[in-house]
C-alpha cells in the first residue's frame, strides 16, 4: 500500500532537458499538425523558419521517468496506474529550442477510500536554463486504482475542486480533428516509449484490438484545435490547457473537439472519437490572453 508520507515528500531533483527545433517539430508532428503541408498557419509548428512550439509539449519536457516504479518504498501500485488529468500552465511562450530544468513534486493525495484507489497529483515547473526564468507549471493527475483506503493508517489530502461541466447547449465550435494512422508511432519518439501503443501483441494482452493512441498525444490534438479555433494559430495566446482522459483513441479516428466560448478568455472543450461516438477528453478548459 502506498506510504503517503514518504510519496508526498518526494522530489524529482532537478532534470535538465536540451531539446532541439527538431524535437519540437516531431512533437507537433506526433499531435497531427502539419498533416496538409501546404496549410501555413500549421507550418510554423513543423518548419524550423520562424518555428514556433506547441504549448502542450511542455508536458513532455523534463520529466523524471516513471519514478512510481523505480521508488518501490513509496509502495505505489504502478501497475494499475492510469493517467486521469493533464494541465499545462504557460509562464512565457515555449521556445522552439532550449535547455529547461524540471523539478517535479507530489502535491496532493486524495484517498478514494478502500477498494476505490486514490488520486496523486504531480506538479512539474519548467525554468529556462539561460535565464532561471519560470516557463510553464504542468500537473499530471494520476488514478491509483490499489491504493484506496491508505488514511486509515493516517495521512489524506482534501480533493482538489471539482472541474466543471461544459455548458448546456451546443457548442459555439466544432471541429474534425483526424488524427495519422501512424500517429503513436511518431509520439513515442517524444518520450513515451510504452510498448502498449506500438505492440499489437501488447495491445490485445492489454484488452485492446489494436494499439491505441497515447492520451497526451489526445490531449496534444486538442490543443491545436484550440489554438485553430480559439487563438488564430498563435501560440502565445494560449495561456493554459486542462483536461480529463476519459477513454482511449485508436490511431486514425478523428477527433471531433467541441468548444464553448466562456467570455474572451476561456474556453470549455471535450472531444469525442466520431466514428465511435465514444468521448475521450472531458472537462476541457483554455485560458487565453
Amino acid at each position: 500500500m502506498i506510504d503517503y508520507e514518504k510519496t508526498r515528500a518526494w522530489r524529482s531533483g532537478p532534470v535538465r532537458h536540451a531539446y532541439t527545433a527538431k524535437d519540437s517539430i516531431l512533437y507537433a508532428l506526433g499531435v497531427g499538425f502539419g498533416a496538409d503541408p501546404l496549410d501555413a498557419q500549421e507550418l510554423r509548428y513543423v518548419y524550423e523558419k520562424d518555428l514556433v512550439a506547441v504549448p502542450t509539449m511542455a508536458a513532455v519536457l523534463a520529466s523524471p521517468g516513471f519514478w512510481m516504479r523505480e521508488r518501490t518504498e513509496l509502495g505505489i501500485d504502478f501497475v494499475r496506474l492510469v493517467h486521469g488529468e493533464q494541465s499545462v500552465v504557460l509562464h512565457r511562450p515555449l521556445p522552439g529550442a532550449a535547455t529547461l530544468v524540471g523539478e517535479s513534486r507530489v502535491a496532493r493525495i486524495v484517498d478514494k477510500g478502500e477498494g476505490k484507489g486514490a488520486v496523486m497529483h504531480v506538479e512539474k515547473t519548467l525554468t529556462d536554463e539561460a535565464d532561471g526564468g519560470l516557463v510553464a507549471t504542468v500537473e499530471q493527475v494520476l488514478f491509483l486504482r490499489g491504493d484506496g483506503g491508505f488514511s486509515k493508517h493516517g495521512g489524506g489530502d482534501a480533493p482538489a475542486p471539482a472541474a466543471a461541466e461544459p455548458p448546456a447547449g451546443p457548442p459555439d465550435i466544432t471541429l474534425a480533428l483526424p488524427t495519422r494512422a501512424d500517429a503513436a508511432l511518431l509520439y513515442r519518439l517524444s518520450g513515451d516509449i510504452n510498448p502498449l501503443h506500438v505492440d499489437p501483441a501488447v495491445a490485445a494482452k492489454a484488452g485492446f484490438p489494436r494499439p491505441i493512441l497515447h492520451g497526451l498525444a489526445t490531449y496534444g490534438n486538442a490543443c491545436r484545435g484550440i489554438l485553430a479555433g480559439c487563438c488564430g494559430h498563435d501560440a502565445a495566446r494560449l495561456r493554459s490547457i486542462r483536461a480529463r482522459l476519459t477513454s482511449p483513441v485508436y490511431p486514425g479516428e478523428t477527433l471531433l473537439l467541441e468548444c464553448w466560448r466562456l467570455g474572451a478568455e476561456e474556453v470549455a472543450f471535450r472531444a469525442r472519437v466520431q466514428e465511435r461516438d465514444v468521448q475521450v477528453l472531458a472537462n476541457g478548459r483554455a485560458l487565453l490572453g
